[in-house]
Protein backbone atom coordinates (compact mmCIF):
# COMPACT_ATOMS: atom_id res chain seq x y z
CA UNK A 1 0.00 0.00 0.00
CA UNK A 2 1.08 3.57 -0.71
CA UNK A 3 -0.05 6.84 0.87
CA UNK A 4 -0.56 9.90 -1.35
CA UNK A 5 -1.61 13.42 -0.37
CA UNK A 6 -3.66 15.37 -2.93
CA UNK A 7 -4.20 19.14 -2.78
CA UNK A 8 -6.67 21.12 -4.90
CA UNK A 9 -6.52 24.92 -4.87
CA UNK A 10 -7.93 27.71 -7.01
CA UNK A 11 -5.12 30.22 -6.50
CA UNK A 12 -6.83 33.15 -8.28
CA UNK A 13 -3.62 33.88 -10.21
CA UNK A 14 -1.86 34.39 -6.83
CA UNK A 15 -3.77 37.67 -6.55
CA UNK A 16 -5.25 37.89 -3.08
CA UNK A 17 -8.47 39.48 -1.93
CA UNK A 18 -6.35 42.57 -1.23
CA UNK A 19 -5.72 42.65 -5.03
CA UNK A 20 -1.98 42.16 -4.58
CA UNK A 21 -0.03 39.70 -6.70
CA UNK A 22 1.85 37.77 -4.03
CA UNK A 23 2.96 34.28 -5.11
CA UNK A 24 5.02 34.01 -1.92
CA UNK A 25 1.78 33.58 0.02
CA UNK A 26 0.70 30.68 -2.20
CA UNK A 27 4.20 29.20 -1.84
CA UNK A 28 4.00 29.34 1.97
CA UNK A 29 0.60 27.62 1.91
CA UNK A 30 1.68 24.87 -0.48
CA UNK A 31 4.84 24.20 1.52
CA UNK A 32 2.78 23.88 4.68
CA UNK A 33 0.26 21.51 3.07
CA UNK A 34 3.12 19.37 1.71
CA UNK A 35 1.03 17.59 -0.93
CA UNK A 36 2.47 14.90 -3.19
CA UNK A 37 0.24 16.08 -6.04
CA UNK A 38 -1.07 19.65 -6.24
CA UNK A 39 -3.93 20.58 -8.57
CA UNK A 40 -4.17 24.31 -9.23
CA UNK A 41 -6.72 26.39 -11.11
CA UNK A 42 -6.47 29.94 -12.49
CA UNK A 43 -2.73 29.77 -13.15
CA UNK A 44 -1.25 32.52 -15.32
CA UNK A 45 1.52 32.39 -17.88
CA UNK A 46 2.83 35.56 -19.51
CA UNK A 47 0.03 37.78 -18.18
CA UNK A 48 0.87 41.38 -17.11
CA UNK A 49 -1.24 41.18 -13.93
CA UNK A 50 1.12 38.45 -12.67
CA UNK A 51 4.37 40.03 -13.91
CA UNK A 52 4.26 37.87 -17.08
CA UNK A 53 5.78 34.89 -15.26
CA UNK A 54 4.99 31.23 -15.77
CA UNK A 55 3.26 30.88 -12.44
CA UNK A 56 3.21 27.08 -12.51
CA UNK A 57 6.97 27.01 -12.98
CA UNK A 58 7.54 29.57 -10.21
CA UNK A 59 5.43 27.60 -7.73
CA UNK A 60 6.87 24.22 -8.69
CA UNK A 61 10.45 25.43 -8.35
CA UNK A 62 9.87 27.26 -5.07
CA UNK A 63 8.01 24.33 -3.50
CA UNK A 64 10.38 21.62 -4.74
CA UNK A 65 8.15 19.80 -7.21
CA UNK A 66 10.30 18.17 -9.90
CA UNK A 67 7.38 17.69 -12.31
CA UNK A 68 4.72 20.13 -13.44
CA UNK A 69 2.47 20.84 -16.42
CA UNK A 70 0.30 23.83 -17.28
CA UNK A 71 -2.70 23.62 -19.62
CA UNK A 72 -4.08 26.84 -21.11
CA UNK A 73 -7.83 27.37 -21.18
CA UNK A 74 -8.21 31.13 -21.68
CA UNK A 75 -6.14 33.34 -24.00
CA UNK A 76 -5.94 37.02 -23.09
CA UNK A 77 -4.61 40.00 -25.05
CA UNK A 78 -1.26 39.07 -23.58
CA UNK A 79 -0.69 35.69 -21.99
CA UNK A 80 -2.90 32.77 -21.05
CA UNK A 81 -4.19 30.96 -17.99
CA UNK A 82 -5.57 27.58 -17.03
CA UNK A 83 -4.97 24.55 -14.79
CA UNK A 84 -1.63 23.27 -13.51
CA UNK A 85 -0.51 20.03 -11.87
CA UNK A 86 2.58 19.92 -9.67
CA UNK A 87 3.84 16.46 -8.78
CA UNK A 88 6.51 14.58 -6.90
CA UNK A 89 5.81 11.65 -9.21
CA UNK A 90 6.82 11.48 -12.87
CA UNK A 91 4.14 12.70 -15.26
CA UNK A 92 3.98 10.00 -17.91
CA UNK A 93 1.55 11.82 -20.17
CA UNK A 94 -0.71 14.85 -20.14
CA UNK A 95 -3.45 16.40 -22.24
CA UNK A 96 -6.13 19.05 -21.96
CA UNK A 97 -9.82 18.22 -22.43
CA UNK A 98 -11.85 21.13 -23.81
CA UNK A 99 -14.98 21.52 -21.67
CA UNK A 100 -16.19 24.74 -23.28
CA UNK A 101 -19.94 24.82 -23.91
CA UNK A 102 -21.25 26.88 -26.86
CA UNK A 103 -20.18 30.52 -26.50
CA UNK A 104 -19.54 30.33 -22.77
CA UNK A 105 -16.19 31.16 -21.20
CA UNK A 106 -13.42 28.72 -22.14
CA UNK A 107 -13.09 25.90 -19.63
CA UNK A 108 -10.93 22.79 -19.49
CA UNK A 109 -9.83 19.70 -17.64
CA UNK A 110 -6.17 18.75 -17.49
CA UNK A 111 -5.53 15.01 -17.55
CA UNK A 112 -2.25 13.57 -16.29
CA UNK A 113 -1.05 10.02 -15.76
CA UNK A 114 1.36 9.80 -12.83
CA UNK A 115 3.75 6.92 -12.23
CA UNK A 116 3.48 6.52 -8.47
CA UNK A 117 5.82 3.54 -8.13
CA UNK A 118 8.03 1.23 -10.13
CA UNK A 119 8.80 -2.00 -8.31
CA UNK A 120 9.36 -5.70 -8.95
CA UNK A 121 5.59 -6.18 -8.88
CA UNK A 122 5.17 -3.71 -11.74
CA UNK A 123 4.49 -0.05 -12.38
CA UNK A 124 1.61 1.71 -10.66
CA UNK A 125 -0.22 4.68 -12.09
CA UNK A 126 -2.65 7.30 -10.83
CA UNK A 127 -4.99 8.97 -13.32
CA UNK A 128 -5.65 12.60 -12.38
CA UNK A 129 -8.23 15.02 -13.81
CA UNK A 130 -7.82 18.65 -12.77
CA UNK A 131 -10.80 20.76 -13.80
CA UNK A 132 -12.46 24.15 -13.54
CA UNK A 133 -16.16 24.13 -14.41
CA UNK A 134 -18.55 26.88 -15.46
CA UNK A 135 -20.90 29.14 -13.52
CA UNK A 136 -24.31 27.78 -14.53
CA UNK A 137 -25.81 24.43 -13.50
CA UNK A 138 -26.75 23.41 -17.07
CA UNK A 139 -23.26 24.29 -18.28
CA UNK A 140 -21.64 22.18 -15.55
CA UNK A 141 -23.85 19.18 -16.31
CA UNK A 142 -22.89 19.34 -19.98
CA UNK A 143 -19.22 19.72 -19.02
CA UNK A 144 -19.40 16.60 -16.85
CA UNK A 145 -20.88 14.77 -19.82
CA UNK A 146 -18.04 15.94 -22.07
CA UNK A 147 -15.52 14.73 -19.50
CA UNK A 148 -17.14 11.31 -19.18
CA UNK A 149 -17.28 10.88 -22.97
CA UNK A 150 -13.68 11.95 -23.53
CA UNK A 151 -11.23 9.27 -24.63
CA UNK A 152 -8.98 10.14 -21.70
CA UNK A 153 -11.69 9.32 -19.15
CA UNK A 154 -13.66 6.60 -20.91
CA UNK A 155 -10.58 4.45 -21.52
CA UNK A 156 -9.76 4.12 -17.79
CA UNK A 157 -10.58 0.83 -16.09
CA UNK A 158 -12.98 1.29 -13.19
CA UNK A 159 -10.47 -0.36 -10.80
CA UNK A 160 -7.64 1.99 -11.78
CA UNK A 161 -6.88 4.61 -9.09
CA UNK A 162 -8.40 7.84 -10.39
CA UNK A 163 -8.89 11.36 -9.05
CA UNK A 164 -11.21 14.06 -10.42
CA UNK A 165 -10.70 17.30 -8.52
CA UNK A 166 -10.70 21.06 -8.84
CA UNK A 167 -13.07 24.00 -8.78
CA UNK A 168 -16.49 22.52 -9.59
CA UNK A 169 -18.45 25.74 -8.90
CA UNK A 170 -21.15 23.31 -7.75
CA UNK A 171 -22.90 25.31 -5.01
CA UNK A 172 -25.87 22.94 -4.65
CA UNK A 173 -23.98 19.66 -5.18
CA UNK A 174 -25.99 18.89 -8.31
CA UNK A 175 -23.07 16.98 -9.86
CA UNK A 176 -22.63 14.65 -6.88
CA UNK A 177 -25.06 12.02 -8.19
CA UNK A 178 -23.45 12.05 -11.64
CA UNK A 179 -20.10 11.12 -10.13
CA UNK A 180 -21.15 8.89 -7.23
CA UNK A 181 -24.13 7.02 -8.69
CA UNK A 182 -23.38 7.40 -12.37
CA UNK A 183 -19.63 6.73 -12.38
CA UNK A 184 -18.96 4.91 -9.06
CA UNK A 185 -16.86 7.67 -7.51
CA UNK A 186 -16.68 8.57 -3.83
CA UNK A 187 -16.27 12.14 -2.62
CA UNK A 188 -13.37 12.88 -0.27
CA UNK A 189 -14.61 16.41 0.43
CA UNK A 190 -18.07 15.42 1.73
CA UNK A 191 -19.02 15.51 5.38
CA UNK A 192 -22.08 13.94 7.01
CA UNK A 193 -24.20 16.59 8.73
CA UNK A 194 -26.21 16.24 11.93
CA UNK A 195 -29.27 15.54 9.78
CA UNK A 196 -27.44 12.67 8.10
CA UNK A 197 -27.06 14.22 4.63
CA UNK A 198 -23.80 14.86 2.81
CA UNK A 199 -22.42 18.40 2.90
CA UNK A 200 -19.32 19.60 1.04
CA UNK A 201 -16.41 21.16 2.93
CA UNK A 202 -16.84 24.92 2.47
CA UNK A 203 -14.00 26.69 0.64
CA UNK A 204 -15.46 29.88 -0.88
CA UNK A 205 -15.12 32.76 -0.26
CA UNK A 206 -11.88 32.22 1.60
CA UNK A 207 -12.44 34.87 4.29
CA UNK A 208 -15.89 33.49 5.24
CA UNK A 209 -16.62 30.22 3.42
CA UNK A 210 -20.24 29.55 2.45
CA UNK A 211 -19.88 27.21 -0.53
CA UNK A 212 -18.09 23.92 -1.12
CA UNK A 213 -16.81 24.66 -4.61
CA UNK A 214 -13.48 22.82 -4.42
CA UNK A 215 -13.92 19.05 -4.41
CA UNK A 216 -12.05 15.78 -4.74
CA UNK A 217 -13.73 12.67 -6.16
CA UNK A 218 -11.91 9.34 -6.27
CA UNK A 219 -12.43 5.85 -7.69
CA UNK A 220 -10.62 2.54 -8.07
CA UNK A 221 -8.20 0.71 -5.79
CA UNK A 222 -7.78 3.50 -3.26
CA UNK A 223 -9.36 4.69 -0.05
CA UNK A 224 -9.51 8.11 1.59
CA UNK A 225 -7.86 8.30 5.01
CA UNK A 226 -8.63 11.93 5.87
CA UNK A 227 -9.53 15.29 4.34
CA UNK A 228 -8.93 18.74 5.78
CA UNK A 229 -9.32 22.40 4.90
CA UNK A 230 -6.35 24.56 5.75
CA UNK A 231 -6.56 26.66 8.90
CA UNK A 232 -3.70 28.96 7.93
CA UNK A 233 -4.68 32.59 8.45
CA UNK A 234 -2.78 33.68 5.36
CA UNK A 235 -5.03 31.46 3.21
CA UNK A 236 -7.97 33.78 3.94
CA UNK A 237 -6.07 36.51 2.09
CA UNK A 238 -3.94 34.73 -0.53
CA UNK A 239 -6.86 33.75 -2.83
CA UNK A 240 -10.64 33.90 -2.88
CA UNK A 241 -10.70 30.09 -2.42
CA UNK A 242 -9.31 27.91 0.36
CA UNK A 243 -7.28 24.81 -0.52
CA UNK A 244 -8.34 21.35 0.59
CA UNK A 245 -6.07 18.35 1.07
CA UNK A 246 -6.97 14.66 1.10
CA UNK A 247 -4.73 11.73 1.98
CA UNK A 248 -5.33 8.44 0.18
CA UNK A 249 -4.06 4.92 0.43
CA UNK A 250 -3.42 3.18 -2.89
CA UNK A 251 -4.34 -0.45 -2.42
CA UNK A 252 -2.34 -3.41 -3.73
CA UNK A 253 -5.12 -5.32 -5.46
CA UNK A 254 -5.95 -4.80 -9.12
CA UNK A 255 -2.71 -2.90 -9.72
Amino acid sequence: MKSIKIVTYNIHRAIGIDRKFAPERIIDILKSLDGDVVLLQEVDEGVPRSNEVNLAEVLAEACGYPYFVLSHNVTLKKGQYGNATLSRFPIQKQSNIDLTIDNKKKRGCQHTTLKISDSQTGKRYLEVFNLHLGLSAKERQKQAGKLFKSKQFSSININQPCIVAGDFNDWRSMLRALFIIGKDFSCATDRTSIRGNEVAIKTYPSFSPRGGLDRIYYRGSMQCLRTTRTKMRIAKLASDHLPVVATFEILDENL
